[in-house]
């Protein structure tokens, strides 16, 4: 595995990052919450896009991976300036966004502020606003209690170590809602979302298909998928859908 390149961003944080040269528009893959860029999608479109000849870019967040930071100092609108700042910084042209879980609620984000930067959206279980509609919600008192007093909380995961979540998080989550909105993607769009997904609810790919603006947006349900996606049949739905965004 080679070593990452490293882009340091207008906010002093170190972003690692894995770029192939290729044909535009790019495509950038956008990892998801406490996830990192050697996870199996995210290699999986690697290698697509070396078979195809395509540009293609992922990263770490800060605080995930190979970037620098501690996960706990972070939350969703500093990894939204990250994203911002290494795509800026390193692709040319109008990029594709493929978003994973909180990558996709990033996208969204990125979509608003940096439209001139992409050509399209691919959400892969994408988790809009999450830090409030399923994580705050769902709290017990005594963790909202805890939240407030302590400033973090330990949520169990099915992925390894318990989710740390800061008050922070949730805080800033508030910021950066995008369901509260319309959401305008004048290109195509498409949402992939699996029936067995136990940490995004298939009412929120619902729901963000409801809140786009755009003429060629389509959301698709693979039954018996979880949250991973990862199967071979699930990531030759993610390569095809890319490529449909490509045209």
């Amino acid at each position: 595995m080679s070593s990452p390149s490293t882009f340091d961003t207008p906010t002093g944080r170190r972003i690692a990052y894995h770029k192939i040269e290729g044909a535009t528009p790019g495509v950038v893959f956008l990892g998801g919450f406490m996830s990192d860029m050697e996870g199996t999608k995210a290699l999986a479109l690697d290698a697509w896009a070396r078979r195809t000849g395509r540009a293609f870019l992922r990263f770490d967040y800060s605080g995930h991976g190979q970037s620098s930071g501690a996960f706990t100092d972070g939350c969703i609108g500093d990894w939204a300036q990250d994203a911002r700042a290494v795509i800026e910084g390193v692709t040319e042209g109008p990029q594709v966004l493929v978003g994973s879980s909180m990558g996709g609620w990033i996208s969204s984000i990125l979509i608003g502020e940096i439209p001139e930067k992409v050509a399209g959206f691919v959400g892969i279980a994408a988790a809009p606003d999450f830090t409030e509609d399923s994580m705050w919600r769902d709290f017990t008192p005594e963790q909202r209690a805890e939240l407030e007093t302590e400033g973090l909380v330990l949520l169990p995961s099915d992925y390894g170590d318990p989710y740390p979540i800061t008050r922070r998080l949730i805080e800033d989550g508030r910021n950066n809602l995008v369901l509260r909105a319309p959401l305008r993607m004048p290109f195509r769009v498409r949402l992939l979302q699996g029936t067995a997904d136990r940490d995004v609810e298939r009412q929120v790919a619902l729901a963000l298909l409801d809140h786009i603006e755009g003429s060629d947006v389509r959301l698709t349900f693979v039954k018996g998928a979880d949250h991973r996606f990862s199967t071979p049949e699930c990531l030759a739905l993610v390569e095809r859908s890319v490529e449909e965004v490509l045209g």
